[in-house]
């Protein structure tokens, strides 16, 4: 099973306002979290730590679902989420617990961590998708089995307090993970279409505008900004800074030197 030692507790909830950064994420940030995927296939050495690809999703394929952070007080969340997925042509799996509540969290640490493991080790699952974000995943970090997650890599993706199960898989075992929609998400055409291109076909991702949705001749809303012009080659990796700064001191972060 996981080490135990890191300190992950984080000292206030990340993003309140859940659907506005939600919607702003899908329309501005989608691409460059996703830019970290590369080609999924076979194993590669860049920049001095092997990483892992997951095989790439293919229809027919069986998804996961897992609630790590806080609860959903909503069981048509799941439901939705389910139909998402076959539209997709995915199958979905459910986890055990994926509808407990134990306050504000999705069930207990273990409980929580028990259903990542579950369907790690599980052969017929082919990737994992959160439901939700929220608060809580950095409290079941030293829960994983990570040894089981480095012998059966997978896609697994989410965003927000997601960035922590994404950073620390990352860190363990060198698998790539992807920060991308949650179930809960707005799957417009925009973001539905990327998680195919990279998901499913293993392409590159690159940051554009997304396409002007109103009557305008020129793109008025959602536009890229360069802050510093220039290029540089590397190895991405990040989420959400808040998550990321909480995880400061624990041993479940990557070496920066290497990204």
């Amino acid at each position: 099973m996981a080490e135990k030692s890191g300190s992950t507790k984080k000292s206030q909830q990340n993003n309140p306002d859940g659907k506005w950064n939600r919607r702003k994420f899908l329309q501005t940030g989608l691409l460059s979290s996703l830019a970290l995927s590369l080609p999924l296939q076979a194993p590669a050495q860049i920049y001095g730590k092997k990483i892992v690809k997951p095989p790439r999703l293919k229809a027919g394929d069986t998804v996961g679902l897992i609630n790590p952070a806080g609860a959903t007080f909503h069981p048509d969340d799941v439901t939705q989420t389910e139909e998402i997925l076959t539209a997709l042509g995915l199958k979905s799996k459910r986890g055990k617990f994926i509808l407990d509540k134990y306050g504000y969290l999705a069930g207990t640490d273990e409980h929580r961590a028990a259903d990542i493991n579950e369907f790690y080790a599980d052969k017929s699952v082919n990737a994992l998708l959160s439901i939700r974000g929220g608060w809580g995943c950095n409290r079941i970090l030293p829960l994983l089995d990570y040894d089981t997650i480095k012998r059966n890599p997978k896609i697994i993706m989410g965003y927000s307090d997601i960035t922590s199960l994404l950073v620390a898989i990352y860190a363990k075992t060198g698998v790539i993970t992807f920060h991308g929609p949650v179930g809960t998400s707005t799957w417009n055409s925009y973001s539905t279409q990327y998680v195919r291109d990279i998901l499913f076909d293993g392409k590159m991702a690159t940051m554009v505008n997304p396409r002007n949705m109103v009557d305008n001749l020129i793109q008025t809303k959602d536009r890229i900004l360069t802050i510093t012009p220039g290029t540089a080659k590397g190895r991405l990796v990040g989420g959400n800074l808040s998550v990321l700064t909480a995880m400061l001191g624990s041993d479940f972060l990557p070496d920066w030197r290497e990204t």
